[in-house]
């Protein structure tokens, strides 16, 4: 058991939700959520480290109980999210910490990283891209809407935005369907279904092709600073292919790189598992 605080924070007039664990003075570990969920994706993983973590979860901007602003006024960019992200982490006090990155909690991350080397002291990525070998035909129906921006292609993508959609994603590769809560895609359907978060994710589709554009970049930067990097990889993941982790070697040859018989949500099956091994890799 530990004690969980659930805490909101002004980042330049945009409220941010967070979950916080741990000592303040024990090692520093930032979570970072991808699409379409929230800080909830790590309740089972929390309380696994919070006696060797200072940990902290927030929900982005436009994602869980974080302000969703009016687009009018916040550009949904992965790059304006990061910004967030990065004056965050001032707020908080996290001026030197790990990072923990899911889906596009890595995109996120990596430019922290990129930004604040010096900041970053080591990368989990947990189905977290940063190669193009990485990314599955899953990926054709959002490559096409980068080509035609203004055409069917954003309304086709609405798809991806359903309940079925989301269910299905935390559903395909897991081997037994009866250990997944069906809280994890209830909950991200509810956040999904409030009005004007359709056109925040289909923002945030088209701008994903900036994140493969940094790829490159991202790379170069592990060469050069060599940060311990551990992947945690859901392998029968829809999306983020098993090659992306492996990729993560070629520029950081101590990379460890760790499979589950699992999909794209590999905590709702292997929390506890992948817990065993941050401890491990820390313990190192």
């Amino acid at each position: 058991m530990c004690d969980i605080k659930y805490r909101t924070v002004d980042i330049h007039g945009v409220r941010i939700f967070y979950r916080e664990a741990g000592s303040a003075g024990a090692p520093k570990l930032l979570l970072l959520h991808g699409f379409p969920s929230s800080s909830h994706m790590f309740r089972d993983l929390i309380p696994l480290l919070a006696d060797r973590f200072h940990l902290v979860a927030p929900d982005l901007p436009g994602f869980g109980r974080s302000e969703m602003p009016r687009r009018e006024t916040f550009r949904y960019s992965f790059d304006g999210i990061a910004q967030v992200m990065e004056r965050f982490t001032q707020a908080i006090g996290f001026n030197c910490f790990a990072i923990y990155l899911f889906d596009y909690g890595a995109p996120i991350g990596f430019r922290l990283a990129l930004w604040h080397p010096d900041r970053i002291t080591a990368i989990i990525s947990q189905n977290g891209n940063a190669y193009e070998e990485g990314l599955s035909e899953s990926w054709n129906p959002i490559r096409a809407y980068w080509q035609d921006p203004c055409g069917t292609s954003r309304q086709a993508l609405r798809a991806f935005l359903t309940p079925e959609a989301t269910r299905w994603q935390y559903m395909n590769g897991v081997a037994n369907d009866n250990i997944v809560s069906p809280d994890g895609f209830s909950l991200d359907s509810f956040y999904l279904a409030r009005p004007g978060a359709d056109d925040v994710q289909l923002d945030l589709f088209l701008d994903f092709a900036s994140n493969v554009a940094l790829y490159p970049k991202f790379q170069a930067y592990f060469r050069a600073r060599r940060p311990p990097l551990l992947a945690v990889w859901g392998r029968n993941d829809p999306f983020f292919l098993p090659a992306g982790a492996e990729a993560f070697k070629r520029d950081l040859p101590d990379a460890e790189v760790r499979f589950f018989n699992t999909g794209h949500f590999a905590l709702e099956t292997h929390s506890a598992e992948i817990a065993g091994a941050i401890r491990v890799f820390f313990a190192r």
